[in-house]
């Protein structure tokens, strides 16, 4: 398995990532983690090493440097994240780093509208999406456009992120499943619940990120 903290080249600026990728993966999921968060997300790690031992390569990068952070507008302007992660996806797909794996995205909260917003400008190259509880409504004007085989997960007890999944979901057109946790709120805190939304994201991948 091969791990290596690294820099993002895009158009203005660097950003710092975290990649994984175990021998023979079937490819790679970026993580678009959601406002005020970052590559750190104990959340997002602990499911991405557990892709990484079902043999699926992580980037965990930050949309944000550190000084972007500091102005809160930032966290929520959906288009920066959105331009940031179709840079690094563009970065990562001509890389030696990512040796031409295919890609998938995995988005938490809010950055779950930025990777569907990039899934739907990227097309076919776009393998698999899955949303942790997160507000695809935000990117609503584009779902018809997103050809990735896409899960949305979501705590029943977040109830108004539900409504939000069940607007969003009628609105793609691509292979989809909505999958509500028992007993989950929105972070997934409650105990084994995170580890169901990696399992479900887990089978998700295996099953849409291998080329044919």
């Amino acid at each position: 398995m091969k791990a290596e903290e690294i820099d993002i080249p895009l158009l203005s600026i660097h950003l710092k990532g975290d990649l994984v990728i175990p021998d023979k993966a079937i490819g790679i999921v970026v993580f678009a983690h959601g406002s005020g968060s970052s590559r750190f997300s104990p959340r997002n790690k602990l499911v991405a090493e557990l892709m990484q031992q079902h043999g699926i390569g992580t980037l965990l990068f930050d949309l944000l440097t550190e000084e972007e952070d500091q102005n809160y507008e930032n966290r929520f302007n959906i288009d920066l994240l959105v331009s940031r992660l179709i840079e690094a996806t563009e970065w990562l797909t001509h890389s030696k780093v990512s040796k031409g794996l295919p890609i998938a995205y995995f988005g938490a909260s809010t950055g779950a509208a930025s990777a569907l917003r990039a899934a739907a400008f990227f097309g076919k190259n776009i393998k698999a999406v899955v949303s942790r509880g997160g507000r695809p409504d935000l990117a609503l004007s584009v779902l018809h456009l997103v050809t990735a085989p896409t899960l949305l997960i979501v705590g029943q007890l977040d109830v108004p992120v539900i409504k939000m999944n069940k607007q969003a979901f009628d609105q793609l057109d691509s292979i989809k499943e909505m999958k509500i946790i028992s007993g989950a709120s929105h972070l997934f805190e409650e105990p084994g619940k995170l580890l169901e939304v990696a399992d479900l994201a887990i089978n998700w991948y295996k099953k849409y990120l291998p080329v044919d």
